[in-house]
């Protein structure tokens, strides 16, 4: 019974890792995707900045904070703590966009932003450590 209970257990955890592995390339993704434009000056972004009081300097900032994060998906040490930045970044972007804009555009970055916090939750384990590592 130990067995199975022990099999029963890495499964799900392999399967959890496999889940949040998923989740970390969907998100690196998004936020490449999303940098990309900010970081050429695409003309949309531009407007939405401007008109958002961020300004080209703003849209140039958060294009490499989104790129910065998208490429610490990919490290294992780091994803916790970008996809907690991601969290920070996004209840911004909904705060703004409800501000700006109002409620229609909301939805995707807080649905992104749920994304970010469901793989924050699951990556807590090695954001602990990195704080424990960067304290000593």
């Amino acid at each position: 019974m130990t067995e199975i209970t022990a099999t029963a257990t890495a499964t799900n955890s392999r399967a959890a890792n496999v889940g949040l592995w998923t989740l970390q390339v969907l998100l690196a993704a998004v936020y490449a995707f999303s940098a990309f434009g900010k970081l050429t000056a695409d003309a949309q972004n531009v407007a939405g900045f401007e008109a958002m009081g961020l300004g080209i300097t703003g849209m140039y900032v958060i294009g490499a904070l989104e790129l910065a994060g998208a490429i610490a998906m990919f490290v294992p040490r780091l994803t916790g703590l970008a996809a907690l930045c991601f969290v920070a970044l996004m209840i911004g972007a909904v705060t703004i966009t409800w501000i700006v804009v109002g409620g229609g555009l909301v939805a995707i970055p807080a649905t992104v932003g749920v994304l970010a916090a469901v793989l924050a939750w699951g990556r807590r384990d090695s954001t602990r450590r990195l704080i424990t590592q960067l304290r000593r």
